[in-house]
């Protein structure tokens, strides 16, 4: 299938996840500008009393460094960014947030924790596309059943809210009834990991816990340390912080004075999906990642790990038309 013209134009078929407190202007427009979508949580411009409305500022400010970006660079123009809607019912500001959103011609849509036929009808009358995250394919049905263009499809090893399906069977479940955009999410930390998403038969991958190791990401050094010291093994799956199954670094956990192998199962009164309620205070330091990190080495510039990325890209492909060279 062609995709959106959105998509067609990224230097890698690659969409940065959008990140719980993280993704903010700072690493959006720096990953726009290295050539892919770049997206944040609407709920991550936190708002004051009687100040103006957050949202609003942050949306000024992308679409106004990336049109002096294209108009200083027409040759390689950045990448569209992406907001992310948390849909779901703990989440009062969603309907002031969409229309913020389609008043700013939000380019790309990405919708989380309930698919809404209206949400998806303000994307498209804002001209934008609209990508909604899944765990599974019946969740993937009811998603283009009620008007979302394409499928993130969050597989086990993703970070944060993650899906516990292996990624081969739920792209193979997706794609046998959908031919439209679909992404990746788990444990793509390598360019390798992303040309092995493009031969399952995604369009690309969404790529997030990398990211929380660059310079503009809005992380504590310390979070941003953990994510370069740790692999795969220190990793842990629980639905005890938000109500929803996810990942994250055991070193937080037990820093929090809890013990990541006897965790938990959650409390329903305790689900916080970035609305006011507030986190136990010894949650508000347990930090998301996937089980990609171990190839995260070092903290880098946006552009820097990129760079990375696409170097890393260009040899598997090279590698693998050399392996199917030979077997033919």
């Amino acid at each position: 299938m062609t995709l959106p013209a959105a998509l067609q134009t990224l230097r890698l078929p690659m969409i940065g996840s959008p990140l719980f407190i993280i993704s903010n202007p700072e690493l959006v427009i720096a990953q726009c500008k290295a050539g892919i979508v770049g997206s944040f949580p609407a709920l991550n411009a936190r708002e004051k009393d009687g100040e103006p409305i957050e949202l609003e500022r942050w949306l000024t400010r992308i679409n106004e460094e990336l049109d002096r970006h294209n108009q200083a660079h027409p040759d390689t123009p950045a990448a569209p960014y992406a907001v992310n809607q948390i849909v779901h019912r703990s989440n009062d500001r969603l309907e002031r947030d969409v229309e913020i959103c389609e008043k700013y011609k939000v380019p790309v849509w990405i919708t989380s924790l309930g698919a809404q036929t209206w949400v998806n009808d303000a994307a498209h009358s804002a001209g934008g596309i609209s990508l909604h995250d899944v765990i599974n394919n019946r969740f993937a049905k009811k998603a283009i059943e009620k008007g979302a263009d394409g499928l993130i499809a969050v597989a086990a090893g993703a970070g944060g809210h993650a899906g516990a399906l292996s990624p081969l069977a739920l792209i193979q479940e997706i794609r046998d009834w959908f031919d439209g955009p679909v992404y990746l999410s788990g444990a793509i930390a390598r360019g390798d990991s992303l040309l092995a998403a493009l031969a399952m038969g995604a369009d690309g991958g969404y790529v997030g816990s990398a990211f929380i190791a660059t310079e503009e990401a809005n992380a504590v050094d310390r979070y941003k340390e953990m994510i370069v010291e740790n692999s795969a093994d220190d990793i842990v799956y629980s639905d005890l912080f938000t109500g929803v199954w996810g990942n994250y670094l055991k070193p937080s956990i037990k820093d929090a004075g809890m013990d990541p192998e006897n965790l938990e199962r959650s409390d329903p009164s305790n689900m916080n999906f970035g609305g006011d309620r507030e986190k136990p205070k010894s949650w508000k330091e347990i930090w998301g990642s996937g089980q990609g990190i171990g190839a995260v080495e070092e903290i880098l510039p946006t552009a820097k790990l990129v760079d990375r990325l696409e170097a890393e890209f260009n040899a598997a492909q090279n590698r693998l038309a050399a392996t199917l060279g030979w077997h033919r």
